[in-house]
């Protein structure tokens, strides 16, 4: 009796309602892992790899996708599966995958793009630190780099005057040189940079003696960089086409400016609201006045309330970070009040306490009878008592 086949989606690890590029992501994973090129003696990966490659050859055709959902594997009994000679692999693109997998193209597949073509320049990356408040409204920052620029003896040639480059006699002025190996799947054909040439299809055999034959010259130079408000710690500025130049007539690359925002002293944040804590006197929370709030838009006049407690927080709406996408929409500032409580106090203070505690509730009181024992009955001693007490 014939082995039963597993389901395709099954085998994949995908559902039913897979897009193209999920089924494809699904077969790079297992192709990878299962290769026999990976794997040479082991008869279990290697059957995985073929179970796989089958079920992505139909799920990956959308014609066998559309009969293998109808009618199952009996949809393609009797036309060449992996039991009668080999599986029809019509219609399946392995090439990508195996050109990703093993930095080649699988036979017959496409090629890519010669590198000796115009290719933009590297990108160019640095950074540059700023203030908290810098970072909430933006500022402005001069940047000294090294950069190249076309070598005016030889206009970037690299060739001596009089000279021009030759084309590279190894890849034929191509850039890259081609290779073929044998696979599971047959021949794969593999392309490298030249070594001789490194990608430029061009030898030159009399140096510019300005640049030494890179074709650039290096000079210091100053690049004013606007900083967004809003920007936080760690993100990036990118100012286009001023990183090293383009190769073979490309532009240039660009230069990211990573921002290193310092911290601040009351200021904390989280995305755009800002936080920060305020001390109040237990005068003030007990019976209201009005504090000062230093906020990032300056000192504002703020009116606590009586009985406040310590721990209450505040919300100032408007008075955060901008958001990068428009400046005009702001986070908020919140300040959380802490009541302050006096570890060193004047005589005149602790009497002005011990006259409060009285007035308000005689603590001595409650922390005797939190104790379990009750207040002596002498009015002496017991006024005795919370003196020795408010003296600790």
């Amino acid at each position: 009796m014939a082995e039963q086949k597993r389901d395709y989606y099954e085998v994949l690890g995908v559902s039913k309602t897979a897009t193209e590029e999920e089924i494809k992501k699904a077969y790079r994973v297992l192709a990878k892992k299962y290769h026999p090129d990976m794997h040479p003696d082991d008869k279990e990966a290697e059957a995985k790899f073929k179970e796989a490659s089958e079920a992505y050859a139909v799920l990956s055709d959308s014609e066998k996708r559309a009969k293998y959902d109808q009618f199952g594997h009996a949809a393609f009994d009797g036309t060449g599966g992996f039991g009668a000679g080999g599986f029809d692999f019509t219609g399946a693109d392995f090439s990508d995958i195996f050109g990703d997998l093993f930095g080649g193209m699988f036979g017959g597949g496409r090629t890519r793009g010669t590198s000796n073509g115009p290719m933009k320049g590297a990108n160019i990356r640095t950074s540059v630190r700023i203030s908290f408040l810098e970072a909430v409204f933006g500022t402005e920052k001069e940047l000294t780099l090294n950069l190249k620029d076309p070598c005016p003896t030889c206009n970037g040639t690299g060739a001596k005057p009089g000279t021009s480059p030759q084309m590279c006699p190894k890849c034929g002025g191509k850039g890259q040189v081609v290779f073929t190996q044998q696979s599971f799947f047959g021949t794969v054909r593999n392309v490298q940079t030249c070594p001789d040439c490194g990608g430029s299809g061009k030898i030159i055999k009399d140096k510019c003696s300005d640049c030494g034959g890179t074709g650039y010259i290096t000079s210091r130079k100053t690049i004013t960089v606007t900083i967004p408000a809003g920007i936080d710690n760690g993100q990036s500025v990118r100012i286009r086409e001023k990183g090293e130049p383009g190769i073979n007539g490309g532009p240039r690359g660009d230069l990211l400016v990573e921002v290193i925002v310092s911290p601040h002293e009351t200021f904390e944040r989280e995305g755009t609201d800002i936080f920060s804590m305020v001390r109040i006197s237990y005068a003030v929370a007990a019976l209201g006045g009005s504090i000062m709030i230093d906020t990032v838009d300056g000192r504002i006049v703020y009116d606590v309330k009586a009985g406040t407690q310590t721990g209450t927080q505040i919300r100032f709406r408007g008075k955060g970070v901008p958001s990068l996408r428009s400046k005009d929409i702001r986070g908020n500032h919140y300040v959380t009040l802490v009541v302050d409580v006096p570890t060193k106090l004047s005589k005149e203070a602790k009497e002005a306490l011990r006259k409060f505690d009285e007035l308000t509730g005689d603590s001595l009181t409650a922390v005797e009878r939190a104790s379990g024992s009750e207040p002596d009955s002498d009015k002496k001693e017991h006024k005795e008592k919370k003196k020795r007490f408010w003296e600790k």
